[in-house]
Protein backbone atom coordinates (compact mmCIF):
# COMPACT_ATOMS: atom_id res chain seq x y z
CA UNK A 1 0.00 0.00 0.00
CA UNK A 2 1.33 3.53 -0.94
CA UNK A 3 1.11 6.41 1.31
CA UNK A 4 -0.85 9.40 0.81
CA UNK A 5 0.07 11.08 3.52
CA UNK A 6 2.61 14.00 3.44
CA UNK A 7 6.02 13.82 3.93
CA UNK A 8 8.08 17.01 4.93
CA UNK A 9 11.32 16.54 5.35
CA UNK A 10 13.72 19.45 6.57
CA UNK A 11 17.06 19.53 6.85
CA UNK A 12 20.49 21.20 6.95
CA UNK A 13 22.26 18.54 4.84
CA UNK A 14 21.59 17.70 1.24
CA UNK A 15 22.57 14.12 1.78
CA UNK A 16 20.84 13.61 4.73
CA UNK A 17 17.57 14.85 3.51
CA UNK A 18 17.94 12.26 0.88
CA UNK A 19 18.07 9.65 3.21
CA UNK A 20 15.32 10.02 4.99
CA UNK A 21 13.46 10.09 1.92
CA UNK A 22 15.02 6.94 0.45
CA UNK A 23 14.90 4.92 3.71
CA UNK A 24 11.28 6.21 4.42
CA UNK A 25 10.28 4.17 1.12
CA UNK A 26 13.06 1.21 1.69
CA UNK A 27 10.93 0.80 6.02
CA UNK A 28 7.17 1.52 4.67
CA UNK A 29 4.88 -0.71 2.45
CA UNK A 30 4.75 0.44 -1.01
CA UNK A 31 7.37 2.07 -3.64
CA UNK A 32 5.91 5.51 -3.38
CA UNK A 33 5.67 9.03 -1.42
CA UNK A 34 2.89 11.28 -2.21
CA UNK A 35 3.55 13.82 -1.92
CA UNK A 36 6.73 14.27 -0.83
CA UNK A 37 8.20 17.67 0.68
CA UNK A 38 11.92 18.80 0.75
CA UNK A 39 13.00 21.77 2.32
CA UNK A 40 16.78 22.46 2.68
CA UNK A 41 18.97 25.35 4.32
CA UNK A 42 22.51 25.21 5.87
CA UNK A 43 24.42 26.70 2.72
CA UNK A 44 28.04 27.95 2.72
CA UNK A 45 28.42 30.34 0.18
CA UNK A 46 25.46 28.94 -1.65
CA UNK A 47 26.77 25.34 -1.50
CA UNK A 48 24.77 22.95 0.18
CA UNK A 49 26.53 20.66 2.82
CA UNK A 50 26.87 17.04 1.94
CA UNK A 51 27.78 13.58 3.39
CA UNK A 52 30.43 12.68 0.97
CA UNK A 53 30.27 8.70 2.34
CA UNK A 54 26.53 8.58 1.53
CA UNK A 55 27.44 10.44 -1.96
CA UNK A 56 29.86 8.09 -2.92
CA UNK A 57 27.81 4.93 -1.66
CA UNK A 58 25.05 6.26 -3.78
CA UNK A 59 27.28 6.88 -6.81
CA UNK A 60 28.53 3.27 -6.64
CA UNK A 61 25.01 2.08 -6.57
CA UNK A 62 23.96 4.34 -9.53
CA UNK A 63 27.11 2.84 -11.67
CA UNK A 64 26.39 -0.83 -11.10
CA UNK A 65 22.57 -0.23 -11.96
CA UNK A 66 23.66 1.53 -15.47
CA UNK A 67 22.42 4.69 -14.30
CA UNK A 68 24.03 8.16 -14.13
CA UNK A 69 26.03 9.45 -11.16
CA UNK A 70 24.60 12.34 -9.10
CA UNK A 71 27.08 14.99 -11.00
CA UNK A 72 25.86 13.80 -14.04
CA UNK A 73 21.96 14.52 -13.29
CA UNK A 74 22.93 17.76 -11.13
CA UNK A 75 24.01 18.93 -14.24
CA UNK A 76 20.83 19.02 -16.33
CA UNK A 77 19.63 21.22 -14.38
CA UNK A 78 22.39 23.68 -13.89
CA UNK A 79 26.13 22.89 -15.40
CA UNK A 80 28.24 24.08 -12.48
CA UNK A 81 31.57 23.33 -14.12
CA UNK A 82 30.67 25.85 -16.93
CA UNK A 83 29.42 28.47 -14.84
CA UNK A 84 32.76 28.82 -12.93
CA UNK A 85 34.66 27.73 -16.21
CA UNK A 86 33.05 30.98 -17.56
CA UNK A 87 34.28 32.82 -14.36
CA UNK A 88 30.70 33.69 -13.17
CA UNK A 89 29.90 35.38 -16.37
CA UNK A 90 26.18 34.23 -17.36
CA UNK A 91 26.58 35.28 -20.70
CA UNK A 92 29.70 33.25 -21.37
CA UNK A 93 28.02 30.77 -19.90
CA UNK A 94 24.66 31.19 -21.53
CA UNK A 95 26.96 31.01 -24.87
CA UNK A 96 29.31 28.07 -24.21
CA UNK A 97 25.85 25.79 -22.81
CA UNK A 98 23.85 26.58 -26.18
CA UNK A 99 26.87 26.37 -28.42
CA UNK A 100 27.47 22.60 -26.81
CA UNK A 101 23.99 21.34 -26.39
CA UNK A 102 24.61 19.21 -30.05
CA UNK A 103 27.28 17.65 -28.19
CA UNK A 104 25.49 17.04 -24.86
CA UNK A 105 22.60 15.79 -26.07
CA UNK A 106 24.34 13.17 -28.51
CA UNK A 107 26.68 11.74 -25.81
CA UNK A 108 23.08 10.41 -24.29
CA UNK A 109 20.54 10.50 -27.05
CA UNK A 110 17.84 8.18 -25.74
CA UNK A 111 17.66 10.31 -22.18
CA UNK A 112 18.58 13.66 -23.81
CA UNK A 113 16.33 13.80 -26.62
CA UNK A 114 13.73 15.92 -25.93
CA UNK A 115 15.28 18.22 -24.15
CA UNK A 116 17.40 19.33 -20.99
CA UNK A 117 16.13 21.07 -18.28
CA UNK A 118 18.91 24.00 -18.05
CA UNK A 119 18.38 23.99 -21.69
CA UNK A 120 14.47 24.85 -21.01
CA UNK A 121 15.28 27.27 -19.02
CA UNK A 122 17.38 29.49 -21.24
CA UNK A 123 15.66 28.48 -24.62
CA UNK A 124 12.22 28.04 -23.90
CA UNK A 125 9.79 27.49 -26.77
CA UNK A 126 11.02 26.95 -30.44
CA UNK A 127 12.52 28.82 -33.35
CA UNK A 128 13.46 32.27 -33.24
CA UNK A 129 10.52 32.23 -30.26
CA UNK A 130 13.05 30.96 -27.58
CA UNK A 131 13.15 32.50 -24.34
CA UNK A 132 15.90 32.95 -21.61
CA UNK A 133 13.85 32.78 -18.86
CA UNK A 134 16.50 33.37 -16.35
CA UNK A 135 17.78 36.27 -18.06
CA UNK A 136 14.38 37.75 -18.06
CA UNK A 137 14.70 37.12 -14.09
CA UNK A 138 17.61 38.26 -13.66
CA UNK A 139 17.78 41.27 -15.82
CA UNK A 140 14.35 42.54 -14.45
CA UNK A 141 15.17 41.76 -10.82
CA UNK A 142 15.25 44.91 -8.57
CA UNK A 143 13.46 44.79 -4.60
CA UNK A 144 10.34 45.75 -4.31
CA UNK A 145 9.20 44.47 -7.93
CA UNK A 146 6.57 41.60 -8.15
CA UNK A 147 7.48 38.88 -6.70
CA UNK A 148 4.93 36.62 -9.65
CA UNK A 149 7.35 38.01 -11.88
CA UNK A 150 10.29 35.23 -10.80
CA UNK A 151 9.03 31.98 -12.35
CA UNK A 152 10.50 29.02 -14.75
CA UNK A 153 8.39 27.15 -17.13
CA UNK A 154 10.16 23.19 -17.88
CA UNK A 155 6.63 21.81 -19.18
CA UNK A 156 5.74 22.61 -22.92
CA UNK A 157 2.55 21.66 -23.52
CA UNK A 158 3.48 21.81 -27.10
CA UNK A 159 5.91 20.07 -26.68
CA UNK A 160 5.16 17.10 -23.57
CA UNK A 161 1.67 16.56 -23.75
CA UNK A 162 2.30 13.64 -25.68
CA UNK A 163 0.44 9.99 -25.52
CA UNK A 164 3.37 7.74 -24.76
CA UNK A 165 3.17 4.80 -22.10
CA UNK A 166 6.44 6.23 -20.46
CA UNK A 167 7.93 9.88 -20.69
CA UNK A 168 11.58 10.14 -18.93
CA UNK A 169 11.58 14.30 -19.74
CA UNK A 170 10.32 16.23 -18.20
CA UNK A 171 9.57 15.32 -14.61
CA UNK A 172 10.66 18.93 -13.34
CA UNK A 173 7.12 21.07 -13.98
CA UNK A 174 8.58 24.77 -12.67
CA UNK A 175 10.70 26.81 -10.65
CA UNK A 176 10.38 29.85 -9.26
CA UNK A 177 12.70 32.44 -7.16
CA UNK A 178 11.72 34.75 -3.96
CA UNK A 179 13.49 37.57 -2.64
CA UNK A 180 12.81 36.94 1.03
CA UNK A 181 13.90 39.08 4.43
CA UNK A 182 13.85 42.86 2.55
CA UNK A 183 15.14 41.32 -0.72
CA UNK A 184 18.52 40.26 0.86
CA UNK A 185 18.21 36.59 0.23
CA UNK A 186 16.57 33.73 -2.07
CA UNK A 187 14.28 31.09 -1.86
CA UNK A 188 13.84 28.50 -4.73
CA UNK A 189 10.80 26.11 -5.07
CA UNK A 190 10.23 23.65 -7.74
CA UNK A 191 7.74 21.43 -8.49
CA UNK A 192 8.13 17.41 -9.60
CA UNK A 193 4.81 15.63 -11.29
CA UNK A 194 6.86 12.72 -10.56
CA UNK A 195 10.73 12.08 -8.98
CA UNK A 196 13.11 8.82 -9.41
CA UNK A 197 13.97 8.61 -5.43
CA UNK A 198 16.76 6.40 -6.40
CA UNK A 199 18.48 7.12 -9.58
CA UNK A 200 17.13 11.08 -9.94
CA UNK A 201 16.17 12.80 -6.92
CA UNK A 202 19.63 13.47 -4.90
CA UNK A 203 20.90 14.83 -8.20
CA UNK A 204 18.03 17.05 -9.00
CA UNK A 205 18.26 18.69 -5.09
CA UNK A 206 22.04 19.33 -5.50
CA UNK A 207 20.88 20.58 -9.14
CA UNK A 208 18.39 23.14 -7.85
CA UNK A 209 20.41 24.38 -5.08
CA UNK A 210 23.14 24.85 -7.63
CA UNK A 211 20.44 26.83 -9.58
CA UNK A 212 19.61 28.44 -6.22
CA UNK A 213 23.34 29.84 -5.45
CA UNK A 214 23.62 31.17 -9.43
CA UNK A 215 20.41 32.77 -9.30
CA UNK A 216 21.35 34.44 -6.00
CA UNK A 217 24.71 35.41 -7.01
CA UNK A 218 23.42 37.01 -10.31
CA UNK A 219 20.24 39.07 -8.36
CA UNK A 220 22.58 40.33 -5.83
CA UNK A 221 21.32 38.00 -3.01
CA UNK A 222 22.26 35.31 -1.29
CA UNK A 223 20.52 31.86 -0.97
CA UNK A 224 19.05 30.78 1.73
CA UNK A 225 16.62 28.00 1.08
CA UNK A 226 15.48 25.26 -1.50
CA UNK A 227 12.24 23.78 -1.26
CA UNK A 228 10.99 21.29 -3.55
CA UNK A 229 7.53 19.81 -4.08
CA UNK A 230 7.46 16.25 -5.51
CA UNK A 231 3.95 14.99 -6.46
CA UNK A 232 4.47 11.32 -6.43
CA UNK A 233 8.25 10.16 -5.25
CA UNK A 234 8.54 6.82 -6.23
CA UNK A 235 11.18 4.12 -6.77
CA UNK A 236 9.78 1.89 -9.49
CA UNK A 237 13.09 0.29 -11.36
CA UNK A 238 14.50 -1.37 -8.70
CA UNK A 239 13.72 -3.43 -5.94
CA UNK A 240 13.97 -1.84 -2.12
CA UNK A 241 16.04 -5.49 -1.51
CA UNK A 242 18.08 -5.04 -4.43
CA UNK A 243 22.26 -6.68 -3.41
CA UNK A 244 23.50 -3.22 -4.69
CA UNK A 245 21.33 -1.01 -2.15
CA UNK A 246 22.92 -2.94 1.11
CA UNK A 247 25.70 -0.99 1.29
CA UNK A 248 24.13 2.63 0.97
CA UNK A 249 21.43 1.25 3.32
CA UNK A 250 23.37 0.72 6.04
CA UNK A 251 25.56 3.89 5.45
CA UNK A 252 22.02 5.90 5.30
CA UNK A 253 21.02 4.25 8.34
CA UNK A 254 24.18 5.12 10.23
CA UNK A 255 24.11 8.72 9.54
CA UNK A 256 20.72 9.35 10.74
CA UNK A 257 21.67 7.52 13.75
Amino acid sequence: MNSTTPLLIEDTNLSHAWSRAFLHIIDNPGKEISPLVITLTGFTNGIPKEDQVIRDALDNSLLVNNEQKVHTVANTIFPYSLWKHSINDRNKLFEIYLNALPRYKALARHKNRRGIYFERLIAFGSGSNNVNQLEYIISHYKPGIRKSMFQASIFDPALDHINDKYLPFPCLQHVSFVPQNNEKTLTLNAFYATQKIFEKAYGNYLGLCRLGEFMAHEMGLTFERMNCFIGVAKMDTITKSHSSLTTLTDLARKALD
